[in-house]
Formats: structure tokens, C-alpha cells, sequence
């Protein structure tokens, strides 16, 4: 992995400060601490941070052809290179290092813009054609790796892995964007292609951006998405066994390395799936590791020993402090806009772990996306269900009321806790699942905002970011439509993002084969009906793993990294809470209802009502005005 960086002049070749891509390059060097690089002409400049993990000797980047007519800056993996490699030299094309990277310049020789659909990979590049004076962006298909960009008022593009890059150009506006806001307290993160603030996007999963000397920016161009539509398939046993070739062959893809290589092992399907494949794969124990809670309804470690005596991986376990919130200030800075996904914190330590042994290493994210494995599919598809037999002019208004009387019993046994599914059979399809995935209930968003900063968001609602996305997904079973969603949403703005940022702080690769594209298309066109059979989610994988996995790790209830907000909140951070949430800082934002903030930490710490996620959210946005006073 590796950290990219630079700046482009739309308008002319003014000389590109030097100084200024320097400190643009070094603030990444967590991504890359083995080396750097530069490379600067007339009006263009890149900056990369290195950490060499295939061919270390002669990869060293930016990288240019042999006649210097193209360079490219490069964070990533491009697993198929050598085949790509192959294709090119057929064509003529000849090559002076082992690299991935020189694979990508003779890749756009030849293929232009579509170079990106020969790859099969994660990475985020730049790359400079002098001959056109452009500068050309692209994304991996599913966002597994970040890259983000601006242009700043006296027309200069910029780009980098990370925010914290590009804050440090002094043109760069830092203004907060309102409907980011709105965004993030409704996601608990900030989804593509927004970023907090104005002038800064994301380059969404599956895009490319061209940008040539003397011409606007234009928007993204999207050369890969995925499709839902169900096709032919064999449902007999036979499909289970091209399951898990396909998986097989996804896994295999990802071992290259000249560097230790392991694996996250917590004990769940997903990450067992990925071990017990590299072990069939691997002449070596596989190096694996995970952490411990000291809280049994948090701790999965005794599953992910039996994976790993069943495979005999060399397995390292950490148990984490269960009151380990010293990480909360140092998240802040790490992923440079408001964040509130909680597991990053143990994600943290679980990379912080594995770099101990290891440089690259193996993750199950994906698995709940692709084999709809999320406990919200299952209750989506029931509320759809009834949606379809009770229409809306009867629906809404009788659940709508239904929810608005019934009492909130946060502190309820879960099957008297009927308000939220009330309310949601109230709504329409899309509100249903926006309500899902919500960390704010309709009656705490209505409130949370002061009348200015609504007066600001122009009546935009974050509800819009599912409706965009719902109208390229076609018509789908509803399960295959909250896939697409999280797809386009939650994976790479949330989960994705998660562990970039973790792992990289560690200047630790992590590799995903359960995302490679390939494996992706290929299982999102199995019918919805064999993912999420009845109650059971991920059917038809744990049916395939069968032979490879007991079933106490296939079919026992699913748990993943869980933090104590609640307990904290009310007990050692108590005072942190108060002091923060009813701040000035908070309150000078001007974007809150002060009287609601008082509510929400009275009622939290009162144990009356659970506020957990909302004041996790205010104590990460609170964070990032704070370090943002740095730039």
C-alpha cells in the first residue's frame, strides 16, 4: 500500500511549489514509510509514499515510461498484472521492472481510459500524459482503496488518499458542507462522492475522472458497476462446489507477496472462509490473529481458536481493555472527517496486532454485502412483505400512527421494542431501509438540528443519497435492492474506509478476496432467495463451506466488533460527554439545537432512554472542528 498525492494546473504550467508537495506527501507517510518520491514539470507535481510490497527492488514510483511521456502515482494492488503484462507484450509493449505499477503505464498506452477494465485489483492512481497535458483519476471498482480531489478557486486540481493531504494546500476553502452534515448524522459516516467540506470530493467506487490543461473539470465517469439481476445458475450441489472455486481462485489472487503475509481471523463465517482457503492454498502455517474481549457477549475468540487449531495457523490473540476509549482523540486525526463507526477501535488494535507478524493481510469484509448477511436484510424483507399486501393509503397511516403512540423501550426486552418496525412499515420501501440503517430516530432528527442550519440544508434530506442510487439499481428483489445500497453506500463509506485508515495507520496491506469484482458479479447474480433463506443469511455460502467449516462457526449467531458506548457514556466518560456535547465548540458550530443536546445526555446517563450512537456522532464531529483548527 501507499499514499498518493498531487497537484495539477487546469489554467497554464505555473511552477509547482515544491515545499508545499513535500509536506502534501510526507503527511501520508503511514501509508509508506519504506520510501518516497517525486516528480515535477510544468505545472504538475506528484508526490508518493511507498511500502514495498511487490518488487521491492524496482518499484519504486512515481513511475514513468521509457520515453517519459507518462507517469503514474500509485496506491494498491493489481493482482492479474502479470497477464495484463502479457497481453501488452504481445502487443509490442516492453518492460523494465517486476512492477504492477509499469503494467498500469503501458495499460493506458494502449488502452486509454479503459485500461481500468483489464484490471482485476484495488488501487486509486494518477497519471500524467504529457503529449495531452491531462491528468487521469481512477478508483478500484468497489472503493477498497480512497482517493479524493479538489479544485481549488484559482484553478489548480488536486488529489490524495487521504483529506489530510489536501488540507494542507493553503487555496483549499475549508467551508463545512451542509448537506455532508446532514449526511453523517443520519450514516454515521459521509458517503461518496461528498466529503465534509465544499470544494473536496471522493472519486466514487468505479469511476475515473479525466482532467486536461484548459478545460473544466468534468464529472466522474463510472466504467463498472454491479447488477442484481439473477442468472442461470445449477442450484444442485454442484453450485456449492463453483462457489468455492470461484472463492478459491478470489483467495489465491491475493497471496503474492514478498513480504510476511497473514490474516484476520475473528471467528466468524467470513474471515474463517478466508483462512481455511489460504491454508488449502499455502505450503506454510498461515499466519493468523485476532482480539479478545474480556465481555463473553463481545468475545469471539474461542471460535477463532478452533479455526485455528483446525488449520494449524500460527494464531496470535490480544485481549483488549473493554474500556480501551484512550483511541478516541487519535481516531479524530486518522480518518479526517466526521466518523462514527465505534468498531473502529478494535479494528484498530486488531491491525495494530497482525503488523506485529506481517505486512499484508487477508479480511472477510464483504461477505455480509455480497451474501446478504446483515440482520437488516431479514427484517427488510419481512417489512416488504407486508408492504406489498397492505397499501400505502391504509399502511401509513395506521402504522404511522400505531409508531407514534407506542412507547420507546430501549431498556425493553427486544421483542417489545415494536416502535421502530411501526414506523417503518409506515414508510415506502426506501424510507423503510433508510430508517434501518439510521443512527438517528425520526423524532431525534427532526429535533437535532437549530431552525439556521436547516434554513442552510434547503430542505435536503440524507434519504436522497439511497433514492440516487435505487434509481440505477433496476427492478430487484428487495434484498438484491439493500445489497446495491450498501454497495454504493455502506461499504466503501463506512466498512471500507474503516480499515483502510486502521490498517494504514499501521502501514499494514490489507487484501479482500471476498471483493474481488469478479466473485462479486458472479455471486450477485444468484437469486436472493438462496443468500437470505427465511431467517438465515449467507445460505449459500455456508452451505458450500460446509465441508471446510464446523458448523458451531457456520450457523452459531452473529456477534462482530462490538464497543461499550452505553456503560462508557454513563460511567468514566461521563464528564467527557457532558463537557463535550454541551460545549462551545459544539454550540458555536451552529448547526445544533442546544436543548435538544441537554436532552440526549440527561436521558442517556439517566439510563431512561439509549443515545449511544447520536453521542458517539456528536463527540467525532466535535473532534474533527477541533483538529480541522490545525489546517
Amino acid at each position: 500500500m501507499c499514499g498518493i498525492t498531487g497537484i495539477f494546473d487546469l489554467k497554464d504550467e505555473r511552477s509547482i511549489d515544491r515545499e508545499l508537495l513535500g509536506r502534501m506527501t510526507n503527511v501520508l507517510s503511514h501509508r509508506g514509510p519504506d520510501d518516497n518520491g517525486f516528480y515535477v514539470d510544468a505545472g504538475v507535481g506528484f508526490g508518493h509514499r511507498r511500502l514495498s510490497i511487490i518488487d521491492i527492488a524496482t518499484g519504486q514510483q512515481p513511475m514513468a515510461t521509457a520515453d517519459g511521456q507518462l507517469v503514474v502515482t500509485y496506491n494498491g494492488e493489481i493482482y492479474n498484472f502479470m497477464d495484463v503484462r502479457t497481453d501488452l507484450e504481445g502487443l509490442g509493449h516492453q518492460f523494465h521492472t517486476h512492477s504492477d505499477t509499469e503494467v498500469i503505464l503501458y495499460a493506458y498506452r494502449e488502452w486509454g481510459e479503459r485500461c481500468v477494465e483489464r484490471f482485476n485489483g484495488m488501487f486509486a492512481f494518477a497519471l500524467w500524459d504529457a503529449p495531452t497535458r491531462s491528468v487521469f483519476l481512477a478508483r478500484d471498482r468497489l472503493g477498497i482503496k480512497p482517493l479524493c480531489y479538489a479544485v481549488t478557486p484559482n484553478g489548480y486540481l488536486l488529489f490524495a488518499s487521504e483529506l489530510k493531504s489536501l488540507f494542507l494546500h493553503p487555496d483549499l476553502p475549508r467551508e463545512i458542507q451542509p448537506q455532508a452534515v446532514e449526511d453523517y448524522f443520519a450514516y454515521g459516516y459521509i458517503p461518496e462522492p461528498r466529503t465534509i467540506v465544499d470544494h473536496a470530493s471522493k472519486l466514487s467506487p468505479g469511476t475515473t475522472l479525466l482532467a486536461r490543461r484548459g478545460q473544466t473539470v468534468p464529472e466522474p465517469k463510472r466504467y463498472w458497476n454491479v447488477s442484481f439481476e439473477p442468472q442461470p445458475a445449477d442450484h444442485s450441489g454442484a453450485l456449492y462446489e463453483e462457489l468455492t472455486d470461484r472463492f478459491r481462485c478470489a483467495v489465491r489472487r491475493r497471496l503474492i507477496s514478498e513480504v510476511p503475509l497473514g490474516a484476520f481471523l475473528s471467528g466468524g463465517v467470513d474471515s474463517s472462509a478466508v483462512v481455511s482457503m489460504m491454508a488449502g492454498l499455502s505450503k506454510e502455517p498461515v499466519n493468523t490473529c485476532s482480539i479478545s474481549f474480556g465481555d463473553p457477549k463481545y468475545n469471539e475468540s474461542r471460535f477463532a481458536e478452533l479455526v485455528a487449531a483446525r488449520y494449524k495457523t500460527k494464531h496470535r490473540v490480544e485481549q483488549v481493555d473493554p474500556d480501551d476509549f484512550s483511541l478516541i482523540d487519535d481516531l479524530v486525526a486518522l480518518y479526517d472527517e466526521p466518523y462514527a463507526d465505534s468498531s473502529a477501535i478494535p479494528t484498530y488494535r486488531v491491525c495494530e496486532l497482525a503488523r506485529r507478524e506481517v505486512t499484508v493481510a487477508l479480511s472477510g469484509d464483504g461477505g455480509d454485502e455480497s451474501f446478504a448477511g446483515y440482520r437488516r436484510y431479514r427484517w427488510h424483507a419481512y417489512e416488504e412483505r407486508v408492504r406489498r399486501v397492505l397499501p400505502q393509503w391504509l399502511r401509513g397511516p395506521t402504522f404511522g400512527l400505531a409508531g407514534h403512540i407506542y412507547p420507546k423501550l430501549d431498556w425493553a426486552p427486544r421483542v417489545l421494542r415494536a416502535k421502530s418496525t411501526l414506523q417503518a412499515l409506515a414508510r415506502d420501501t426506501l424510507e423503510g431501509y433508510f430508517n434501518s440503517v439510521s443512527i438517528l430516530t425520526d423524532d431525534l432528527h427532526r429535533e437535532l438540528f437549530s431552525d439556521s442550519f436547516r434554513e442552510r440544508l434547503q430542505g435536503y434530506r440524507a434519504l436522497e443519497v439511497l433514492e440516487q442510487h435505487a434509481r440505477d439499481a433496476g427492478r430487484v428483489h428487495p434484498v438484491s435492492l439493500a445489497q446495491y445500497l450498501d454497495f454504493k453506500t455502506y461499504l466503501p463509506g463506512d466498512i471500507l474506509t474503516k480499515v483502510d485508515r486502521a490498517s494504514m495507520a499501521h502501514s499494514l496491506e490489507v487484501r479482500v478476496p471476498i471483493l474481488d469484482h469478479e466473485f462479486v458479479e458472479w455471486v450477485a447474480g444468484l437469486p436472493a432467495s438462496i443468500k437470505l433463506n427465511g431467517r438465515e443469511g449467507k445460505h449459500v455460502f455456508k452451505k458450500a463451506l460446509e465441508p471446510y467449516l464446523p458448523a458451531e462457526i457456520l450457523y452459531r449467531p452473529k456477534m462482530g466488533f462490538a464497543v461499550p458506548l452505553a456503560s462508557w457514556f454513563r460511567g468514566p466518560l461521563a464528564k467527557r460527554v457532558r463537557t463535550t456535547v454541551l460545549g462551545e465548540r459544539l454550540m458555536d458550530a451552529g448547526v445544533f439545537n442546544r436543548t435538544v443536546l441537554k436532552r440526549i445526555v440527561e436521558q442517556h446517563q439517566s439510563g431512561q432512554r439509549e443515545y449511544s450512537a447520536p453521542i458517539w456522532a456528536l463527540l467525532m464531529f466535535d473532534g474533527f472542528l477541533r483538529h480541522s483548527e490545525q489546517f
